[in-house]
């Protein structure tokens, strides 16, 4: 879908009603919810639900109702994300997920982990922690922009395996680029070579339609608290069957060499880690059924389209060329635009502080881009708003601002 900027009054906006169901404060122009999410009333109702029940009778909740709340919990994620409950965990957020992994892998000196360098800068701490404890390069394969075809994205991932390649670890929605990356062709790649595939899929869940077995990568991680609208903490861990058994507990507790197996070994030592809140898990059916009851792909597309008006807006504001295509492709909710050299740092102050836009300015490669977010709560006003906060900011002299 190529979104041509259309006249005033042609473009589908998202529905104002959703607005009113979010808890974002009426003050701020939140253009942001790629970094943390925003819950929706009803799910956060729901949330608060199962930690008062917690509280009554933490024993029976926690020690005897654990399992099948979680298994229910598993059941309702696994429909959603096309995989067996069997093959799923929650975990607190994406990251975790990168770190279970990272730290499993059987790899030794002078291998190497092929990525990109458009990885989210938390999760590559964790891969480079590893491979120096372990003698492992860490190779950060370029993808130049702009972007005009996934092969050119295929072929430039791909020149960097070598015989020594081990582990591929790719986003599937880049976090400082804001990219949809075409990671199907690479797993297919990788399972063919025997290089194991770690998958950051931090945005991708309710952002992009997901079917993770039928993707077929080794190990997936994801967020449910950012664009599937959960609580903050719940997130998944994916592995394939074949794979579980190289996975580790990241914190070894009762599940390991449990006295009661539960489903599997993977499960058990993945999910009974000692006493925690686990309310953010039990809402994320709850946000599931949010998203069907509102017609969420109607309210993704809506999305789309305002993200593609603001920011080829925005792109003739800065006279810069875009980093790929505004199109379904290349970028869902949520995109990145580059800036004229400035203060990032900066103008994301000057930005939330004189104009009460909270966007994200972000350092990328020696440039500045700005990533926006657009979700059901997003407004034409909220994008004209912060168009003319650039507009006003920007010939001031960025490197002062």
């Amino acid at each position: 879908m190529i979104c041509d900027l259309p006249g005033e009054g042609a473009l589908i906006m998202p529905n104002p009603n959703l607005r009113d169901l979010f808890l974002l404060r009426s003050d701020v122009v939140f253009l942001n919810h790629g970094s943390f999410g925003a819950c929706p009333r009803p799910v956060f109702e729901v949330y608060q639900q199962w930690q008062l029940e917690l509280e009554r009778q933490p024993v029976e909740f926690l020690g005897r109702r654990f399992g099948a709340l979680m298994r229910e919990a598993r059941e309702a994620l696994g429909t959603y994300l096309g995989a067996a409950p069997e093959d799923l965990v929650f975990i607190p957020n994406a990251t975790t997920g990168v770190n279970i992994v990272a730290r499993s892998l059987p790899l030794a000196p002078g291998d190497e982990v092929l990525t990109t360098d458009h990885e989210y800068g938390a999760c590559e701490r964790a891969w480079r922690f590893v491979c120096e404890k372990c003698g492992v390069h860490y190779v950060r394969q370029p993808i130049p922009v702009p972007l005009e075809s996934p092969e050119q994205v295929v072929e430039a991932v791909w020149s960097g395996v070598t015989p020594r390649t081990k582990v591929l670890y790719l986003s599937h929605i880049t976090s400082p680029t804001a990219l949809i990356l075409p990671i199907a062709e690479l797993i297919s790649r990788a399972r063919e070579r025997g290089i194991l595939t770690v998958i950051d899929g931090a945005h991708a869940p309710g952002q992009i339609p997901l079917a993770l077995e039928a993707l077929g990568a080794d190990f997936y991680t994801g967020n449910a608290h950012k664009w599937m609208l959960a609580p903050k903490g719940a997130a998944f861990l994916y592995a394939r069957r074949e794979v579980q058994p190289l996975l580790e507990p990241l914190v070894v507790s009762w599940g390991w060499q449990a006295e009661r197996p539960g489903p599997s070994r993977f499960i058990d030592e993945q999910e009974y880690q000692g006493t925690r809140d686990i309310a953010a898990y039990l809402s994320v059916a709850a946000a599931i059924r949010f998203m069907a009851e509102h017609d969420w792909p109607t309210v993704r597309a809506e999305c789309h389209a305002l993200l593609c008006e603001t920011g080829k807006r925005l792109s003739a504001l800065t006279g810069l060329q875009l980093l790929s295509p505004l199109t379904e492709e290349w970028c869902a909710q949520m995109a990145a635009f580059p800036l004229p050299a400035c203060d990032a740092s900066a103008l994301q102050h000057r930005l939330y502080t004189d104009y009460g836009v909270e966007v994200p300015v972000i350092e990328w490669r020696g440039r500045q881009v700005i990533r926006v977010s657009v979700q059901a709560y997003t407004t034409r006003e909220d994008g004209a708003a912060l168009l003319q906060a650039l507009g006003e900011l920007l010939p001031r002299g960025l490197d002062s601002i």
